[in-house]
């Protein structure tokens, strides 16, 4: 009975239900969507990413952090085996951080059309400064409830 409900995502050609390669890059990665079923209600979608790592552009050397991305969906949703692709995806990718986060925010908006995303980057030292990267667009919703990110500030080993 499971397959009936996957059935109809498979043949839609998602990711989802399939062997994937990983893709080389953040552009040759597909996020994949899907028809937000609660579309005329206002609620928040959560990803959080403790593990992300992408390379400095500079020295070739992996730089970490904790993403968390929050969406008011609209008419899609994004499909979260698509999303863990996407993101592993900037493992090889050289880049500095505002520019990591900034993009994969712009990405998501541009893929799913939120009512309103942010995303926040909470990037662990590099040079013995932690960088913190905060982007979001569209307009909150009314009386939406927006819990706090959860990831407390860097306070090293002090």
């Amino acid at each position: 009975m499971a397959n009936k409900s996957t059935t109809p995502l498979a043949s839609a050609g998602l990711q989802l239900g399939r062997e994937v390669a990983a893709p080389d890059s953040p552009e040759a990665a597909r996020l994949d969507r899907v028809p937000n079923p609660q579309k005329d209600t206002d609620y928040l979608a959560r990803f959080t990413v403790p593990e992300f790592t992408s390379l400095c552009p500079v020295t070739g050397q992996p730089d970490f952090a904790h993403l968390v991305i929050d969406y008011a969906p609209g008419p899609w949703l994004v499909e979260s085996k698509s999303l863990k692709l996407y993101l592993a995806s900037f493992r090889n990718h050289g880049a500095f951080h505002e520019d990591c986060t900034v993009a994969i925010g712009k990405r998501l908006a541009s893929e799913i059309k939120p009512k309103w995303l942010r995303i926040g980057g909470y990037w662990y030292p590099r040079g013995g400064i932690p960088i913190d990267v905060f982007w979001q667009t569209g307009k909150l919703p009314k009386g939406m409830w927006v819990p706090e990110q959860g990831v407390a500030p860097y306070r090293g080993r002090g």
